[in-house]
């Protein structure tokens, strides 16, 4: 019988003898079993149900409280999280998959009172393999890696698919937006097209290229560069005014009749190059050149090459042959560079160098802007790196693929594909670590390999929260910045294979 009932019972059955309220009432100033008494007792009566109402109220929490005035004006979400990770994942190897949403603060699928199973992306439907991540924007962009190769864009505060932003005949190796979204760049290597989508004009330019595998844009979208699969050739994206010849030199123009983009070769003494990063104040690009590891390591140009950015822009057209060299610096490192990421001070490569024995082993050069001279490598995983991310705790962490054939593996080390780089201590550590006390990985995928999770295909930073998730061997394994050591995941694990993740609610853009 609940507060109220018990009261009433009592009050009708005028129970004088047992009722402390009652008898404190019949103090003279109301006659007893008159209406006045009776109605101050219901007054009391009302009064603690109230009282009791708002105690339970208030020892009540809101777990998914949003503040007054949201983080940049950013609407309340449907799902209501406030830290979401986006994870992409494959439907058990089919051609079809979804886009599941996390939540990062409190590392569930579902929500706290488990009254929602989980949440994911409406109307999305593809095979979501490379998540790009715009937080700053609401948006991502999300390509699937089956026919018809779409790249579909995600509106952030709908949780809901917009729609196709582009499409490819083939398969793309590599894929490039800038935050404006107007260009979509895609290597197509199988068509030996570099696809250039002006969603401006609403037109798709298929560029000639034969084996075109990566493509690079920076962040104000003026300057794309191309690069081919064995080769040691570079090349940048030209945008004709209306009424223009082919430049001369072009590698292709389309349309072949009023052509509106070029592709054209950039000179220099490169070495397999295979991507680039942009300087944070837009002046250089530093071009990575993986050398040895890609087949070259002939060429002397193993490292990064530095180039101006002005002299690369989409709308500086060549006029006349030869096109001059405009390489300001090149910065040899050893083994050469497939990742670099930048801080305003320091350059940050990732590659692997040749060993006496045929294998490879993963290096971390540090290379100082201010002389670009690169310090000594430091010891990181092996395998092909591809993902660089800083986060809280004054962390660096790098992701790599195929892990398992390289000379930690041969030496008995721990083989994994990720590290954690302390940049205040300058010390690098394989994760998760694996040692003699504890010599297995503390959530296994359950392919019967304890020692080894796999290659890492994705990286995000949970800002603020100390706390990285991961798309590693598969499946979804978060880790905390502070220590290294792995969050358990029994509440984000996944049906599926997991293909990428992405913060959706980062502050900036350089979160994953």
């Amino acid at each position: 019988m609940n507060i109220r009932s018990l009261f009433l019972s009592r009050i009708e059955r005028n129970d004088t003898s047992s009722n402390a309220l009652e008898s404190s009432a019949n103090d003279g100033s109301f006659p007893a079993n008159q209406p006045g008494r009776r109605r101050w007792l219901a007054i009391v009566v009302a009064m603690l149900t109230a009282c009791t109402v708002l105690g339970l109220t208030a020892c009540a929490h809101n777990y998914y409280a949003f503040p007054a005035y949201n983080f940049a004006g950013r609407p309340i979400p449907p799902s209501q999280l406030a830290q979401r990770v986006l994870v992409g994942v494959s439907s058990n190897g089919a051609s079809t998959g979804s886009l599941i949403i996390l939540d990062g603060q409190h590392d569930l699928r579902s929500n706290i009172q488990n009254t929602i199973a989980g949440y994911s992306i409406s109307g999305y439907s593809g095979f979501p393999t490379l998540i790009l991540n715009f937080p700053e924007q609401l948006r991502g962009y999300v390509y699937s890696n089956t026919s018809p190769y779409t790249v579909t864009s995600i509106n952030y505060s709908t949780e809901a698919s917009i729609g196709s932003a582009a499409n490819f005949s083939g398969a793309s190796t590599s894929l490039a937006i800038a935050p404006d979204f107007v260009h979509v760049f895609s290597a197509v290597l199988a068509n030996g097209q570099l696809v250039v989508v002006d969603n401006s004009t609403g037109g798709t330019y298929p560029l000639n290229l034969p084996n075109v595998y990566r493509v690079a844009v920076n962040t104000g979208d003026t300057v794309a560069l191309a690069m081919v699969k064995n080769s040691n050739a570079l090349y940048r994206v030209v945008k004709l005014p209306a009424n223009s010849v082919n430049p001369p030199g072009a590698i292709d123009c389309e349309p072949q009749i009023l052509p509106v983009y070029c592709v054209v070769p950039v000179p220099g003494t490169f070495d397999r190059p295979v991507g680039a990063t942009f300087s944070l104040d837009g002046s250089s690009v530093y071009v990575e050149n993986c050398g040895t590891e890609c087949g070259g390591g002939t060429n002397g140009g193993a490292g990064v090459s530095v180039l101006p950015q002005g002299a690369l822009y989409i709308n500086s057209i060549p006029t006349s042959l030869p096109y001059p060299n405009v390489t300001t610096n090149t910065v040899s490192i050893p083994g050469g560079v497939t990742d670099a990421i930048l801080d305003g001070t320091n350059l940050y490569t990732s590659g692997q160098s040749l060993q006496p024995d045929g294998l490879f082993a993963g290096n971390l050069t540090i290379v100082p802007l201010a002389t670009m001279v690169p310090n000594a490598p430091i010891s990181i995983s092996d395998g092909t790196h591809t993902r660089m991310l800083f986060a809280d705790d004054n962390t660096l962490w790098i992701g790599s693929q195929f892990c398992a054939t390289g000379e930690r593996a041969k030496r008995g080390l721990n083989y994994n594909c990720l590290t954690r780089y302390d940049l205040g201590a300058g010390t690098a550590a394989v994760i998760p670590a694996l040692t003699a006390a504890a010599p297995t990985v503390p959530y296994p995928n359950g392919d019967n390999n304890l020692q080894y999770y796999g290659s890492l295909t994705g990286i995000c930073w949970v800002q603020n929260f100390h706390k990285v998730y991961t798309a590693y061997g598969g499946q979804v394994h978060a880790f905390n910045t502070a220590s290294g050591t792995e969050i358990n995941n029994t509440n984000i694990t996944v049906q599926g294979t997991a293909l990428d993740v992405a913060y959706m609610d980062a502050l900036t853009n350089q979160a994953n």
